[in-house]
């Protein structure tokens, strides 16, 4: 009796284990989770199931950039005069006095212990003189670099308006321009100015105040005055003949153009400040973006080059 009293005693232990088992696969509802007709397919194309409707990415977060309103006037194409002046927040953060960074100083000399100048700028301009060495061009000084609106203010008391901007409207202000001298001779003359003139657009830097356009610029030539706007930009500029003010109409007017330079092909585009939410998302991981510092912005794309 005892034998049959303990095997029913297993079996309904079985029967509740067995029970329990079932609940638990089924959920605590009690009904079994059916999978919709999204995650189906999904299941079938070893992908996952379909996000929530929240979750899911908006199609403007994957179409457009997402660009501040200041955007336009951030960058290495602004354009800085008396009606379109320097932003606090456009200057250059990495400016730094040249005579305490020995480092950035090679293939050069200073006029002075006071210059200052972006680290970034001061690289890519050692990598220019560099090149301008192995031609023989080797007798460079920097007689000028960044001003911030204190200094620049007080030079335009101390040398009026003919030949000084008042604080904000130089491009000294900005931290991209500097005035690059030859200890040989004048610059217009000297073979320092010379190279400059043919080779500075391969480095990203443009002779801002040419002499063929001082109607454009407003600002007297003047042979020493060196702009990085970077690549392509500068070769664009320089194949075209065109002062900063120009490139910047052109690009406007063009909308969008194509330069391959050195090998590499680059999408330029511009959009006015108005569309400013509806920016093209880059294909390339590889772009910039910059303000003109009146309207609008302008994307640079290098193209990934397809696999041979």
């Amino acid at each position: 009796m005892r034998k049959w009293f303990f095997m029913l005693a297993v079996i309904v232990i079985l029967v509740l284990v067995g029970f329990r088992s079932v609940q638990h696969q089924i959920g605590g509802s009690g009904t079994k989770h059916v999978k919709t007709e999204t995650e189906q397919e999904a299941a079938k194309q070893g992908g996952a199931s379909a996000k929530p409707e929240d979750e899911s990415p908006s199609k403007e977060e994957s179409l457009y950039l997402d660009v501040s309103s200041n955007q336009v006037h951030l960058g290495n194409l602004l354009l800085v005069n008396k009606d379109h002046p320097v932003s606090g927040d456009a200057v250059k953060k990495d400016v730094v006095n040249l005579f305490d960074h020995k480092d950035l100083m090679e293939g050069y000399s200073l006029l002075d212990a006071h210059i200052m100048l972006s680290e970034d700028l001061a690289r890519h301009f050692m990598t220019m003189v560099d090149a301008a060495r192995k031609d023989g061009v080797d007798h460079f000084l920097i007689s000028s670099g960044y001003r911030d609106f204190d200094k620049q203010e007080e030079l335009y008391k101390e040398k009026g308006s003919e030949y000084a901007l008042p604080a904000g409207a130089s491009e000294h202000n900005l931290g991209l321009s500097m005035d690059i001298g030859s200890s040989l001779k004048e610059m217009d003359k000297a073979p320092e100015g010379k190279w400059l003139k043919e080779n500075a657009w391969k480095y990203g830097f443009i002779l801002r105040y040419p002499e063929d356009k001082i109607s454009i610029t407003g600002i007297q030539y003047e042979p020493w005055h060196f702009r990085y706007v970077g690549l392509p930009h500068s070769a664009v500029m320089y194949e075209k003949n065109m002062a900063l003010e120009e490139y910047l109409d052109y690009l406007k007017q063009q909308g969008k153009i194509t330069e391959t330079v050195e090998g590499k092909t680059y999408e330029i585009a511009y959009y006015p400040s108005a569309d400013m939410e509806k920016i093209d998302n880059p294909a390339s991981a590889n772009y910039e973006i910059s303000g003109d510092n009146i309207d609008g912005v302008i994307v640079t794309t290098e193209k990934e080059q397809a696999a041979e």
